[in-house]
Protein backbone atom coordinates (compact mmCIF):
# COMPACT_ATOMS: atom_id res chain seq x y z
CA UNK A 1 0.00 0.00 0.00
CA UNK A 2 2.70 2.47 0.89
CA UNK A 3 4.16 1.98 -2.66
CA UNK A 4 0.72 2.92 -4.06
CA UNK A 5 0.15 5.45 -2.60
CA UNK A 6 3.33 7.50 -2.85
CA UNK A 7 3.15 8.57 -6.47
CA UNK A 8 0.62 10.03 -5.67
CA UNK A 9 1.37 12.17 -2.73
CA UNK A 10 4.57 12.67 -5.22
CA UNK A 11 2.26 14.38 -7.96
CA UNK A 12 -0.40 16.08 -5.46
CA UNK A 13 3.25 18.10 -4.57
CA UNK A 14 3.94 19.12 -7.89
CA UNK A 15 0.14 19.84 -9.17
CA UNK A 16 0.15 22.12 -5.64
CA UNK A 17 3.44 24.04 -7.02
CA UNK A 18 0.49 25.38 -10.30
CA UNK A 19 3.27 23.66 -12.48
CA UNK A 20 0.28 21.50 -15.17
CA UNK A 21 2.65 19.32 -16.75
CA UNK A 22 0.28 19.07 -19.96
CA UNK A 23 -0.61 23.08 -20.60
CA UNK A 24 1.43 23.05 -23.30
CA UNK A 25 -0.39 19.85 -24.59
CA UNK A 26 -3.56 20.95 -24.11
CA UNK A 27 -3.19 24.28 -26.29
CA UNK A 28 -1.80 22.77 -28.52
CA UNK A 29 -5.33 21.01 -28.44
CA UNK A 30 -7.01 23.77 -28.53
CA UNK A 31 -5.28 25.29 -31.33
CA UNK A 32 -7.01 23.44 -34.43
CA UNK A 33 -10.20 25.33 -32.67
CA UNK A 34 -9.10 28.46 -32.23
CA UNK A 35 -8.02 29.03 -35.86
CA UNK A 36 -11.12 27.30 -37.18
CA UNK A 37 -13.09 30.16 -34.65
CA UNK A 38 -10.89 32.34 -36.04
CA UNK A 39 -11.06 31.61 -39.45
CA UNK A 40 -14.89 31.27 -40.06
CA UNK A 41 -16.41 34.28 -37.34
CA UNK A 42 -13.59 36.53 -36.25
CA UNK A 43 -11.93 37.47 -39.18
CA UNK A 44 -15.14 37.85 -41.18
CA UNK A 45 -16.82 39.76 -38.61
CA UNK A 46 -13.94 42.58 -38.83
CA UNK A 47 -13.29 42.46 -42.41
CA UNK A 48 -17.31 43.01 -42.87
CA UNK A 49 -17.32 46.31 -40.07
CA UNK A 50 -14.07 47.51 -42.32
CA UNK A 51 -15.86 46.97 -45.36
CA UNK A 52 -18.79 49.33 -44.50
CA UNK A 53 -16.54 52.44 -44.51
CA UNK A 54 -15.37 51.63 -48.16
CA UNK A 55 -17.50 52.25 -51.13
CA UNK A 56 -16.82 48.65 -52.16
CA UNK A 57 -18.82 47.38 -55.65
CA UNK A 58 -17.18 43.74 -55.44
CA UNK A 59 -14.11 44.40 -57.44
CA UNK A 60 -10.63 44.49 -56.27
CA UNK A 61 -10.17 47.83 -55.68
CA UNK A 62 -12.97 49.78 -52.51
CA UNK A 63 -11.38 52.87 -51.19
CA UNK A 64 -12.14 54.58 -47.94
CA UNK A 65 -15.36 56.48 -47.54
CA UNK A 66 -15.33 56.91 -43.99
CA UNK A 67 -18.77 57.63 -42.57
CA UNK A 68 -20.78 58.39 -45.96
CA UNK A 69 -22.57 54.34 -46.14
CA UNK A 70 -23.70 55.69 -43.09
CA UNK A 71 -25.22 59.24 -43.93
CA UNK A 72 -26.05 57.37 -47.50
CA UNK A 73 -28.52 55.28 -45.19
CA UNK A 74 -29.40 58.15 -42.95
CA UNK A 75 -30.56 59.88 -46.40
CA UNK A 76 -32.59 56.61 -47.53
CA UNK A 77 -36.42 56.63 -46.76
CA UNK A 78 -36.91 52.99 -47.91
CA UNK A 79 -33.88 52.04 -45.71
CA UNK A 80 -35.50 53.97 -42.80
CA UNK A 81 -38.89 52.84 -43.61
CA UNK A 82 -37.04 49.04 -43.25
CA UNK A 83 -36.15 50.11 -39.77
CA UNK A 84 -39.67 50.92 -38.65
CA UNK A 85 -40.87 47.68 -40.10
CA UNK A 86 -38.02 45.58 -38.15
CA UNK A 87 -38.82 47.13 -35.04
CA UNK A 88 -42.63 46.54 -35.70
CA UNK A 89 -41.58 42.71 -36.45
CA UNK A 90 -39.85 42.57 -32.91
CA UNK A 91 -41.90 44.42 -30.77
CA UNK A 92 -44.86 42.79 -32.17
CA UNK A 93 -43.12 38.97 -31.82
CA UNK A 94 -41.75 39.90 -28.33
CA UNK A 95 -45.61 40.72 -26.53
CA UNK A 96 -47.37 38.06 -28.72
CA UNK A 97 -45.12 35.38 -28.60
CA UNK A 98 -44.42 35.50 -25.11
CA UNK A 99 -47.42 36.19 -24.09
CA UNK A 100 -48.95 33.23 -26.33
CA UNK A 101 -46.44 31.11 -25.28
CA UNK A 102 -46.94 31.68 -21.64
CA UNK A 103 -50.84 31.03 -21.80
CA UNK A 104 -50.58 28.01 -23.98
CA UNK A 105 -47.79 26.04 -21.38
CA UNK A 106 -49.72 26.87 -18.71
CA UNK A 107 -52.22 24.92 -20.13
CA UNK A 108 -49.90 22.26 -21.37
CA UNK A 109 -48.72 22.52 -18.35
CA UNK A 110 -52.31 20.84 -16.38
CA UNK A 111 -52.95 17.11 -16.47
CA UNK A 112 -54.28 16.01 -19.38
CA UNK A 113 -54.95 13.03 -21.78
CA UNK A 114 -53.34 14.40 -24.82
CA UNK A 115 -51.02 17.01 -23.28
CA UNK A 116 -47.84 15.01 -24.65
CA UNK A 117 -49.54 14.99 -28.31
CA UNK A 118 -50.22 18.49 -27.90
CA UNK A 119 -47.25 19.72 -26.68
CA UNK A 120 -45.38 17.97 -29.96
CA UNK A 121 -48.44 19.37 -32.00
CA UNK A 122 -47.31 22.86 -30.92
CA UNK A 123 -43.67 22.34 -31.10
CA UNK A 124 -43.28 20.95 -34.53
CA UNK A 125 -43.75 24.53 -36.44
CA UNK A 126 -40.65 25.48 -35.09
CA UNK A 127 -38.34 22.43 -36.62
CA UNK A 128 -39.65 23.10 -40.03
CA UNK A 129 -37.50 24.81 -42.01
CA UNK A 130 -37.76 28.90 -42.47
CA UNK A 131 -38.01 28.45 -46.09
CA UNK A 132 -40.82 25.75 -45.83
CA UNK A 133 -42.60 27.94 -43.36
CA UNK A 134 -42.49 30.63 -45.73
CA UNK A 135 -44.13 28.83 -48.94
CA UNK A 136 -47.36 27.25 -46.70
CA UNK A 137 -48.01 30.40 -45.39
CA UNK A 138 -47.97 32.16 -48.70
CA UNK A 139 -50.05 29.30 -49.80
CA UNK A 140 -52.38 29.79 -47.02
CA UNK A 141 -52.36 33.94 -47.58
CA UNK A 142 -53.25 33.16 -51.72
CA UNK A 143 -56.57 34.57 -53.28
CA UNK A 144 -58.90 32.32 -53.08
CA UNK A 145 -56.70 30.08 -50.83
CA UNK A 146 -57.59 27.96 -47.03
CA UNK A 147 -57.97 31.02 -45.27
CA UNK A 148 -60.24 33.04 -47.72
CA UNK A 149 -62.32 29.53 -47.95
CA UNK A 150 -62.35 29.33 -44.16
CA UNK A 151 -63.57 33.18 -43.61
CA UNK A 152 -66.28 32.42 -46.88
CA UNK A 153 -67.49 29.44 -45.14
CA UNK A 154 -67.77 31.29 -41.85
CA UNK A 155 -69.80 33.68 -43.56
CA UNK A 156 -66.92 36.16 -42.60
CA UNK A 157 -66.06 37.12 -46.72
CA UNK A 158 -66.11 40.80 -46.05
CA UNK A 159 -62.90 40.38 -43.87
CA UNK A 160 -61.06 38.35 -46.52
CA UNK A 161 -57.93 40.66 -47.58
CA UNK A 162 -55.15 40.66 -49.82
CA UNK A 163 -53.08 39.24 -47.23
CA UNK A 164 -49.66 39.88 -48.75
CA UNK A 165 -50.69 42.12 -51.04
CA UNK A 166 -51.91 45.34 -49.48
CA UNK A 167 -49.49 47.48 -48.08
CA UNK A 168 -51.30 47.97 -44.76
CA UNK A 169 -52.17 44.04 -44.08
CA UNK A 170 -49.07 42.63 -45.73
CA UNK A 171 -46.44 43.13 -42.33
CA UNK A 172 -49.23 42.01 -40.24
CA UNK A 173 -49.81 39.04 -42.13
CA UNK A 174 -45.56 38.13 -41.72
CA UNK A 175 -46.08 38.43 -38.37
CA UNK A 176 -48.74 36.16 -37.40
CA UNK A 177 -46.56 33.48 -39.43
CA UNK A 178 -43.87 34.11 -37.59
CA UNK A 179 -45.58 34.16 -34.13
CA UNK A 180 -46.98 30.53 -35.52
CA UNK A 181 -43.73 29.27 -36.16
CA UNK A 182 -41.48 30.43 -32.92
CA UNK A 183 -43.98 30.39 -30.30
CA UNK A 184 -43.12 26.47 -30.11
CA UNK A 185 -40.04 27.06 -28.77
CA UNK A 186 -41.25 29.80 -26.41
CA UNK A 187 -43.70 27.03 -24.81
CA UNK A 188 -40.80 24.91 -24.12
CA UNK A 189 -38.78 27.00 -21.87
CA UNK A 190 -41.90 27.87 -19.96
CA UNK A 191 -42.95 24.08 -19.69
CA UNK A 192 -39.35 23.48 -18.23
CA UNK A 193 -39.43 26.45 -15.89
CA UNK A 194 -42.98 25.45 -14.58
CA UNK A 195 -41.81 22.06 -13.90
CA UNK A 196 -39.31 23.61 -11.31
CA UNK A 197 -42.33 26.04 -9.28
CA UNK A 198 -42.41 23.76 -5.99
CA UNK A 199 -45.87 22.48 -5.29
CA UNK A 200 -45.31 23.31 -2.33
CA UNK A 201 -46.38 26.50 -2.56
CA UNK A 202 -49.44 25.64 -4.32
CA UNK A 203 -51.08 23.84 -1.54
CA UNK A 204 -49.93 26.43 1.25
CA UNK A 205 -51.66 28.72 -0.63
CA UNK A 206 -54.82 26.45 -1.20
CA UNK A 207 -54.82 26.34 2.63
CA UNK A 208 -55.11 30.16 2.87
CA UNK A 209 -57.92 29.78 0.55
CA UNK A 210 -56.13 31.60 -2.65
CA UNK A 211 -57.81 31.55 -6.14
CA UNK A 212 -55.90 30.67 -9.53
CA UNK A 213 -55.37 34.33 -10.66
CA UNK A 214 -53.64 35.06 -7.13
CA UNK A 215 -51.76 32.16 -7.61
CA UNK A 216 -50.54 33.03 -11.24
CA UNK A 217 -49.80 36.68 -10.01
CA UNK A 218 -48.16 35.91 -6.67
CA UNK A 219 -46.63 32.27 -7.28
CA UNK A 220 -46.02 31.18 -10.91
CA UNK A 221 -45.29 34.60 -12.18
CA UNK A 222 -42.31 35.49 -10.11
CA UNK A 223 -41.00 31.69 -10.52
CA UNK A 224 -41.36 32.10 -14.43
CA UNK A 225 -39.05 35.70 -14.54
CA UNK A 226 -35.79 34.00 -15.99
CA UNK A 227 -37.77 31.69 -18.26
CA UNK A 228 -39.36 34.71 -19.24
CA UNK A 229 -36.17 37.09 -19.89
CA UNK A 230 -34.67 33.95 -21.77
CA UNK A 231 -37.72 33.90 -24.39
CA UNK A 232 -37.96 37.78 -24.86
CA UNK A 233 -34.23 37.67 -24.82
CA UNK A 234 -34.14 34.76 -27.82
CA UNK A 235 -37.30 36.46 -29.66
CA UNK A 236 -35.76 39.42 -29.60
CA UNK A 237 -32.43 38.63 -31.43
CA UNK A 238 -34.42 36.33 -33.70
CA UNK A 239 -36.77 39.03 -34.36
CA UNK A 240 -34.01 41.67 -35.58
CA UNK A 241 -32.66 39.12 -37.42
CA UNK A 242 -35.83 37.80 -39.43
CA UNK A 243 -34.77 36.96 -43.22
CA UNK A 244 -35.80 33.83 -44.51
CA UNK A 245 -39.61 33.78 -43.83
CA UNK A 246 -40.12 37.38 -45.94
CA UNK A 247 -37.67 37.08 -48.43
CA UNK A 248 -39.99 33.69 -49.26
CA UNK A 249 -43.39 35.43 -48.52
CA UNK A 250 -42.92 38.74 -49.72
CA UNK A 251 -39.49 39.74 -51.01
CA UNK A 252 -39.88 43.17 -48.97
CA UNK A 253 -43.38 43.83 -50.86
CA UNK A 254 -45.76 45.21 -51.75
CA UNK A 255 -43.83 47.93 -52.27
CA UNK A 256 -41.19 48.23 -48.99
CA UNK A 257 -44.56 47.48 -46.86
CA UNK A 258 -42.26 44.18 -45.28
CA UNK A 259 -39.18 45.56 -45.95
CA UNK A 260 -36.81 44.54 -42.68
CA UNK A 261 -33.15 45.80 -42.50
CA UNK A 262 -31.62 41.83 -43.01
CA UNK A 263 -33.31 42.25 -46.20
CA UNK A 264 -31.61 45.25 -47.27
CA UNK A 265 -28.76 44.28 -46.37
CA UNK A 266 -29.08 40.90 -48.75
CA UNK A 267 -30.59 43.35 -51.52
CA UNK A 268 -28.29 45.99 -51.36
CA UNK A 269 -24.74 43.52 -51.61
CA UNK A 270 -25.50 40.24 -53.67
CA UNK A 271 -28.43 41.50 -55.74
CA UNK A 272 -27.06 45.71 -56.23
CA UNK A 273 -23.60 44.50 -55.62
CA UNK A 274 -23.24 47.50 -52.96
CA UNK A 275 -21.18 45.52 -50.93
CA UNK A 276 -19.61 48.79 -48.60
CA UNK A 277 -23.44 50.00 -48.20
CA UNK A 278 -24.66 46.36 -47.35
CA UNK A 279 -21.73 46.08 -44.98
CA UNK A 280 -22.87 49.83 -43.44
CA UNK A 281 -26.32 48.43 -43.07
CA UNK A 282 -25.13 45.11 -41.77
CA UNK A 283 -23.24 47.10 -39.18
CA UNK A 284 -26.52 49.23 -37.90
CA UNK A 285 -28.60 45.82 -37.63
CA UNK A 286 -25.26 44.14 -35.56
CA UNK A 287 -25.31 47.35 -33.24
CA UNK A 288 -28.87 47.34 -32.94
CA UNK A 289 -29.08 43.56 -32.05
CA UNK A 290 -26.19 43.78 -29.24
CA UNK A 291 -27.82 46.92 -27.77
CA UNK A 292 -31.55 45.55 -27.62
CA UNK A 293 -30.03 42.81 -25.58
CA UNK A 294 -27.94 44.69 -23.30
CA UNK A 295 -30.79 46.75 -22.45
CA UNK A 296 -32.94 44.26 -21.57
CA UNK A 297 -30.77 42.02 -19.79
CA UNK A 298 -29.76 45.29 -17.81
CA UNK A 299 -33.21 46.00 -17.45
CA UNK A 300 -34.16 43.17 -15.82
CA UNK A 301 -31.54 42.94 -13.16
CA UNK A 302 -32.26 46.24 -12.46
CA UNK A 303 -35.64 45.13 -11.65
CA UNK A 304 -34.25 42.53 -9.55
CA UNK A 305 -34.96 39.26 -11.74
CA UNK A 306 -32.41 36.96 -13.01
Amino acid sequence: MTTTVAPAISTGKNLKKGRHPNRRSLLWFALPALVLYGTVLIYPTFAGAALAFTNSKGGRRADFVGLTNFRTLLADQDAIRSVGNTILVTVSLVIGQTALALMLAIGLHQRLKLRGALRTIFFLPFILPSLIVGVLWQFLYNPGGPIDSVLSGLGLGSLIQLWLGSTSVAIWSVIVALIWQNTGFSIVVYLAALEEVPAELYEASAIDGANGRQNFWHITRPMLGPATTINITLTMVGALKIFDQIFVMTNGGPGVATQVLSLVTYQQSFVLGNYGYGSAIALVLTMIIAAAAFIQTWARRRTGAT
